[in-house]
């Protein structure tokens, strides 16, 4: 879900410092011309999901606190070419100063909730759940992570303090999925939940056995795949899986009919082009 103002703002107010620098000499370079009253329509060139509007809508209400930001589609919403998606009226000098960095974010989140609209529709009428995963940009991983759940997906762990997942490294530092479980269950605190991440079907009997709550299907063959949910399923229902790696909008469905709970993919943030908006303002 979108995060409190009192969590972004901050992040805002550092990205317009970045662009505006020690002024805007173009549009301060206007004078009295940019000191009048203006607005402008937002333009979608391409098709796609819309993310991001409210957020549009802060940048530039940090630049000017009596802008009329009025988004014309709801935030999901799949639009096609040409379509106005909001009209904001304000300054003209808070319109050209602002433009650029709200765009950017729209134009980014949008083109991640396209993306994540691809995936969960190829999924949309099987009980699998799209989940996103960490690998987000720095700085951006909040904003990111919003534009996949308007895209349709669920929210993973937003970051390390938010659960427990026992990855292949972790494994290894440990000596094994065991030796890391029962390290580890003693001191978090109720009621977090252990993943722990398996590439072949010792590592899943073997997470089955140490009671683990979620168990990942990391990179797996189809079949074995198959195989490890059946496993899975017959020692313990509760037991959540989720499968991840390599996953593609071809590999998708086939990943989807094996049975799991969850797929994570990466792909709808790391892999998504941004969708292409514009700014006309009204002559």
């Amino acid at each position: 879900m979108l995060p409190s103002w009192i969590v972004l703002d901050e992040l805002l107010a550092d990205w317009l410092k970045e662009d505006i620098g020690r002024g805007d000499k173009t549009t301060d370079g206007l004078g009295e011309l940019a000191c009048v009253g203006g607005r402008a329509d937002w333009i979608a060139k391409e098709e796609g999901v819309i993310a991001g509007l409210p957020i549009a809508e802060r940048v530039f209400a940090l630049l000017d606190s009596d802008v009329r930001f009025c988004a014309a589609v709801a935030e999901g919403d799949r639009i096609q070419k040409g379509t106005k998606i909001a009209g904001i009226s304000c300054q003209l000098s808070t319109l050209l100063t602002g433009e650029r960095v709200a765009l950017n974010l729209a134009m980014s989140l949008s083109g991640i909730a396209t993306a994540t609209r691809q995936y969960a529709d190829a999924i949309a009428e099987l009980p699998t759940q799209l989940v996103d995963t960490r690998k987000t940009t720095p700085g951006m991983r909040l904003l990111e992570k919003y534009a996949a759940y308007v895209g349709g997906a669920r929210n993973h762990r937003l970051g390390l303090d938010d659960g427990v997942m026992i990855k292949d490294n972790h494994i290894a530092a440990a000596g094994g999925i065991g030796k890391a479980m029962m390290a580890i269950r003693g001191r978090i605190p109720y009621p977090i939940t252990i993943e722990v991440e398996t590439e072949s079907l010792e590592q899943v009997a073997e997470a089955i056995a140490h009671k683990a709550d979620i168990i990942m299907l990391d990179n797996m063959p189809l079949a074995t795949m198959s195989t490890a949910v059946g496993k899975i399923r017959a020692a313990n229902q509760n037991i959540k899986i989720e499968a991840s790696g390599d996953i593609t909008l071809k590999t998708i469905r086939g990943v989807a009919e094996t049975g799991v709970d969850y797929i994570s993919s990466s792909a709808p943030i790391t892999r998504s082009p941004w969708l292409d908006l514009s700014m006309r303002i009204d002559a």
